[in-house]
């Protein structure tokens, strides 16, 4: 197996919500409904994962806030 196939992502197969996806020598779930409608088994997918760094900042704000209120003396 060449080095560029070893690293594609394919769909192996569909197990209820889920799809299950060949990596190299491992296999991972992934959620199908995050996959386009017409993927299918064999199908090599392209995964572009960004941060969404305002969300990120929202969140840890949250957070923050959380555990001062939770952590404020009586």
């Amino acid at each position: 197996m060449s080095k560029k196939t070893s690293r594609l992502c394919i769909i192996d197969r569909f197990e209820g919500d889920w799809a299950v996806i060949e990596y190299g020598n491992k296999t991972f779930n992934f959620p199908k409904e995050l996959l386009p409608q017409n993927a299918k088994e064999g199908d090599v997918l392209i995964f572009n994962v960004l941060i969404d760094e305002k969300e990120t900042e929202n969140r840890k704000k949250i957070m923050e806030d959380l555990a001062k209120e939770l952590f404020k003396e009586a």
